[in-house]
């Protein structure tokens, strides 16, 4: 374990080690995540997700852009009970918006792809404290809309609960939901926020309309 560790860290040092005035990208890191996962002695569900651990226990951006995309290759060893650990780790290792939608728009939203039926959980998110973790409500959706999963998600319910939310990652996050939402049924999107333009935070309205035609987009930002 702590070999992998050290060669991660041997991978990013080397990466790092760029020309001047470069930072390591987030497409470096999933390229030392992909090398580095090919090495792995052992890929069984069990032994990726305690290599994940590890990395998540570091507390630093690469490490967490490398579990997360570990996480996500076991996705075919996935079942129900996988939800409890990703909810672990979004609780206790997510803190900001970007570790939120990197790991809610792969492994945890792949998860959901998989047992839609476990949006009933999700949902819950909704009421949390933690802005990421409401947030995440809307945005571990974005998976399964995209692929016509979304029967059981029920975004539109999401969007009711979140909609006037005191942070504006979080109206963002709900706004961005109901956009991919909006590629799949956009009557359905339209009517949803003409009902609501009116009190649905501007921030939240402008993400949500970016997809629809200029004629809709008109009409819903004159409200």
């Amino acid at each position: 374990m702590f070999d992998i560790l050290a060669r991660i860290r041997t991978e990013l040092e080397k990466a790092n080690n760029t020309p001047s005035g470069a930072h390591l990208r987030t497409g470096d890191v999933r390229q030392i995540a992909a090398k580095v996962y090919r090495s792995l002695p052992d890929r069984s569900r069990a032994s990726v997700f305690s290599v994940c651990e590890v990395l998540l226990e570091q507390r630093s951006w690469p490490m967490k852009v490398i579990a997360f995309d570990f996480a996500y290759r076991v996705r075919k060893q996935y079942d129900q009970g996988t939800f409890d650990l990703f909810q672990r780790w979004l609780e206790e290792y997510v803190r900001g918006w970007g570790d939120c939608d990197d790991f809610c728009t792969h492994a945890f939203g792949e998860l959901i792809c998989q047992y839609t039926e476990l949006t009933e959980k999700t949902v819950l998110w909704t009421q949390r404290e933690e802005f990421w973790m409401r947030r995440a409500a809307a945005v571990v959706l974005i998976p399964a809309i995209r692929r016509g999963r979304y029967t059981e998600c029920s975004p539109l319910r999401v969007a009711d609960l979140l909609m006037q939310d005191e942070h504006d990652l979080v109206r963002k996050g709900y706004g961005w939901m109901l956009k991919v939402f909006s590629t799949k049924e956009p009557e359905l999107v339209y009517n949803y926020l003409l009902k609501n333009r009116e009190t649905m935070p501007r921030v939240a309205l402008r993400y949500a309309l970016e997809k629809l035609s200029a004629d809709r987009k008109r009409t819903l930002m004159q409200g």
